[in-house]
């Protein structure tokens, strides 16, 4: 049984010397009532020019909380409710006072149990039930790493992002009460926090893609390499879908379709998995690959991650209505989950939103304008996240992307 109502509380500073963006944050969450909650759990985000300084930012929370966990990441942007900060030093924290037994800190020291210790586990013994994940960009086989940890939790459900910067992609994991004498501050593999299946936890991936042609199967590949689509050469099917008229081999097709190429990527999903959701739009296991060459002579086109017969493929663009719809679609659908008609009593808390740092509100249009259609749709929720090198959703890595991850009550 919970003690207290769940609250979360959120602040953000923007100044050039780390230490009085801190204070600034450090009033905004004491007149919130920061001194007198009972925090358990902390999210801290910091922008590259704060990286030098990361371990200092976090001694100073850890000394005005010190019986707080904490995790987070650097990125090139931080954003909170309704604000982003892109490429200027700035922080964002958030505060929340879930029951310690809810929820675990993992890192390479201390990594959640392996399949084999959980299929031993008895019962009352804590399990994961979800998780989020933070990861240096540069760290090698990620997909794979993440698969491996997605089978750690009972769901295979993990959420969160890829720290990223030039010259540091530092992640954030420390426990007060793991025993253990650690900075707290990463760089290389990965840490988080997972959940037990106590804690509320609603998500949903927004993509930054429109389709430009219809879903084909992978009818023959070799690794990067797609050679036919539904039983047609892959290179015929996308000059197709980009209307290019030209003949492969002539003088002219090359100049007519490498400037549309630039702008085309590639949605693919696993065999059995969606492309599309409700014929319209990338459904969330879709991922959003570069097209980053062709073979001519053998008519195929090559993609920047490992393709296999069976997979489901479709071109795409990038583009701001793509992206401003698909964001209000995720929006609602959470919303959707906390009516109080359907669910009396349920309410959202606070939130975590992971964005590609390809996105943010330059690509929607405006400064703050991701994060204005985010709290336009879900109100004032506490919300903090970061602008990340990679996105992660299920147990798979993504581009151009949104996770938002929304807490309940």
């Amino acid at each position: 049984m919970r003690s207290a109502p769940l609250r979360f509380l959120h602040a953000h500073a923007t100044h050039p010397h780390p230490e009085l963006a801190l204070e600034i944050v450090w009033a905004q969450l004491a007149s919130q009532g920061a001194t007198t909650m009972e925090a358990s759990l902390g999210w801290c985000y910091l922008t590259e020019a704060y990286s030098d300084h990361a371990e200092a930012v976090l001694d100073s929370l850890r000394a005005r909380l010190p019986g707080v966990a904490w995790v987070g990441g650097v990125g090139i942007g931080v954003l909170a409710t309704g604000v982003e900060y892109i490429d200027e030093p700035a922080l964002v924290v958030m505060l929340c006072n879930l029951p310690a037994a809810t929820f675990r800190i993992f890192h390479g020291r201390h990594p959640l149990p392996g399949a084999a210790e959980r299929v031993m586990a008895q019962e009352g013994v804590w399990r994961a039930h979800t998780a989020q994940v933070h990861a240096d960009a540069r760290t090698a086989d990620m997909p794979e790493l993440l698969a491996e940890l997605a089978e750690r939790t009972d769901t295979g459900y993990l959420f969160g992002g890829l720290s990223t910067g030039r010259q540091h992609a530092l992640h954030l994991a420390f426990d007060p009460h793991d025993g253990q004498d650690e900075v707290g501050v990463w760089e290389g593999g990965v840490s988080g926090v997972a959940f037990n299946a106590d804690v509320d936890v609603v998500s949903r991936v927004t993509q930054g893609c429109e389709p430009i042609g219809p879903r084909r199967e992978v009818t023959s590949a070799d690794r990067n390499l797609v050679y036919e689509l539904d039983g047609e050469p892959a290179l015929t099917c996308l000059l197709r879908d980009l209307g290019v008229t030209a003949r492969v081999g002539g003088t002219d097709w090359q100049r007519e379709a490498l400037p549309r190429m630039r702008a085309t990527l590639v949605g693919l999903t696993d065999a059995g998995s969606d492309l599309m959701q409700h014929g319209q739009h990338f459904g969330a296991d879709t991922r959003v690959r570069h097209l980053v060459g062709l073979d001519p002579a053998r008519q195929g086109v090559a993609v920047s991650d490992w393709v296999e017969e069976g997979m489901q493929l479709a071109f795409c663009q990038r583009h701001v209505q793509a992206a401003r719809q698909d964001l209000v679609r995720a929006c609602a659908e959470v919303r959707e989950e906390f009516d109080p008609t359907e669910s009396p009593g349920r309410q959202m808390a606070g939130a975590v939103y992971i964005s590609c740092s390809g996105r943010g509100g330059p690509h929607f249009g405006g400064p703050h304008a991701e994060m204005e259609i985010v709290r336009h749709a879900l109100g004032d929720v506490p919300l903090v996240g970061f602008f990340a090198g990679g996105e992660i959703a299920r147990r798979h890595l993504y581009g151009y992307t949104g996770v938002l991850t929304v807490f309940g009550s």
